[in-house]
């Protein structure tokens, strides 16, 4: 019978998908839970809350909205065959999107259809009668609030809605701001803090709110020519990262790559992530999306390649460069992790199955792997699997090495498969059958290294605290000990260089673009990008959605541009 709950829950997101801005979401009949007990009914209601959180922040939606319309990501028409998608994602790094992207569309959809669902669980839980529903009902809300301050962000907007059959309020500048903050506020006290990272608890809370605080300058006036961050603001900043810092419960993890292992979901440092176990039927299309077509993480699957997507702009990876001089940026352990040996000692050109991983981090030059051919790995004497240089042989191009080069651009030959410096910061689950579903790695949302890096930031936009700033820094880049020599300590710090940092420790992780307005670096040039219209700052209201309102005149305005 739970199944049946989660099986009408899932239908009336669908039948939700078709009405953009009404939150309509059909209501559970009594008949529905029958023979459940209150906690099985309570469970059921509640999944559905966080079910669509892995396709909102899928490769193509939240992420790419984040990442590839700034100066960190770059997705060009590779070899003019792949991920030409009609533009979407040219026009999305050069700030020209439309009201008619899907990627855009999605994310509207998604975010609006989990506020739907909140809605929902909030006007039936209270009629079940366990101990846990006090909790969920705080989830849920809470869960609202997360979902539009989603939509603010991108889309500048709040939906207050508490009757299923109500239309929504909507909500802009600083109304919606006090809106997420109140409902955050609301929730906190009866929230647990034992049922993280994948869902939401009294800490995750703390780490939105000093969120939305540090942000609230450019929510409340969006298109300012300079935000003006209130000191109470960074006070509020202040006073919630470190509830989180000196709750105890966290630990920053010596091995930065283990925050995106297959097994992360334990990592002490994840504070709110979603969960991705496979036993939950998560994906794990961020592991693949950047990698080579004839890259093949999986031993056991030899259909189990990269896309050829996105990869790092030269600009982010010069911003590596400048700030190690003479050295190579891979002594930074967050940069890179070799996993292949090939690279250091040529003999080691047979691996065990159980033994081979990919590299991790930002890969750059001639790439190694396992060998395909005629569909089928190739294997050494001794039975274990061979690696060696990898050829373009997918793309019928078999004497064309995979050698990722800095210059990747919209030119024919910056767009060819193997230009840009890819990104393999997830790591592949060895329980995919395909690479591209069953994915064990939780998306992160918040993390310790966040909590530190948001308060120095708010001491120095503050009072110019750079000693305090430094020493927040500092603590991040000398906890990662795992692979030594650790970051190195900076003697310095300011705004410029602490964004710079927020780069490093948190690239791939769909905070740049919220980043970059912040700082007002969003209106800047780089790699195929020089569109400084602040309005962009903005994501066009979907078409669809604007259509689907006309029958409320003046309900929903598109924002300025579009």
């Amino acid at each position: 019978m739970k199944k049946k709950i989660l099986s009408i829950l899932a239908l009336a997101g669908v039948l939700f998908l078709g009405s953009c801005t009404n939150l309509t979401e059909k209501v559970l009949d009594e008949a529905s839970v029958a023979g459940l007990s209150d906690r099985q009914a309570a469970d059921g209601i509640m999944a559905p809350v966080y079910a669509r959180l892995p396709d909102l922040y899928s490769h193509t939606i939240y992420f790419a909205l984040q990442e590839i319309s700034t100066d960190e990501a770059i997705l060009p028409y590779r070899g003019g065959t792949d991920w030409g998608d009609n533009g979407i994602y040219l026009s999305l790094h050069q700030h020209t999107t439309t009201s008619t992207d899907p990627n855009v569309r999605n994310a509207w959809l998604l975010a609006l259809q989990g506020i739907s669902r909140s809605i929902t669980a909030l006007n039936t839980l209270p009629t079940l009668n366990d101990s846990v529903t006090k909790t969920y009902i705080a989830e849920a809300r809470g869960m609202r609030a997360f979902y539009n301050m989603l939509l603010l962000d991108m889309f500048g907007l709040v939906f207050v809605k508490e009757d299923v059959n109500a239309t929504s309020t909507i909500l802009r500048g600083n109304d919606a701001l006090e809106y997420v903050k109140t409902e955050l506020l609301a929730v906190e006290p009866n929230l647990s803090n034992t049922v993280g990272p994948g869902r939401l608890t009294k800490n995750a809370v703390y780490g939105l709110l000093a969120r939305l605080y540090l942000n609230a300058a450019v929510y409340r006036d969006r298109y300012a020519t300079q935000f003006t961050f209130k000191p109470e603001d960074m006070d509020k900043v202040v006073e919630y990262t470190e509830k989180v810092i000196n709750s105890g419960q966290y630990q920053l993890a010596p091995e930065y790559f283990s925050l995106f292992n297959s097994d992360n979901h334990d990592n002490k440092e994840l504070v709110f992530a979603i969960d991705q176990r496979a036993e939950l039927n998560g994906h794990n299309r961020l592991s693949y999306f950047s990698l080579s077509g004839d890259q093949f993480p999986l031993p056991a699957y030899p259909a189990a390649n990269g896309t050829d997507g996105p990869a790092i702009t030269s600009d982010f990876y010069r911003s590596w460069v400048a700030a190690y001089g003479t050295k190579d940026p891979s002594v930074d352990p967050r940069f890179y992790k070799q996993n292949i040996s090939i690279y250091t000692n040529p003999a080691d050109s047979c691996v065990s199955a159980n033994d081979f991983n990919i590299d991790r981090g930002i890969l750059r030059g001639q790439q190694y792997g396992l060998l395909r051919v005629n569909g089928a790995f190739v294997k050494c004497a001794n039975g274990n699997f061979k690696v060696g240089k990898l050829f373009n042989v997918n793309r019928n191009k078999p004497t064309l090495a995979v050698n990722f080069t800095e210059q990747v651009d919209f030119t024919v030959a910056g767009s060819n498969y193997s230009t840009g410096y890819r990104v393999e910061k997830y790591e592949f689950s060895k329980k995919s059958t395909s690479g591209r579903n069953l994915g064990d790695a939780d998306i992160v949302i918040l993390r310790l290294a966040d909590m530190y890096l948001m308060r120095a930031e708010a001491k120095l936009r503050k009072s110019s605290d750079a000693a305090s700033a430094l020493a927040d820094v500092n603590t991040v880049r000398a906890a990662r000990t795992a692979r030594m020599p650790a970051p190195p300590a900076l003697t310095t710090m300011n705004l410029d260089l602490l964004l710079r940092e927020r780069g490093f420790e948190f690239y791939w992780e769909s905070q740049r673009r919220t980043d970059m307005i912040r700082y007002g670096k969003y209106e800047g040039i780089w790699t195929e990008k020089t569109n400084a219209d602040v309005k962009k700052r903005l994501f066009p209201i979907p078409q669809t959605a604007i259509d689907g309102a006309s029958n409320l005149p003046g309900y929903l305005k598109q924002n300025d541009s579009y």
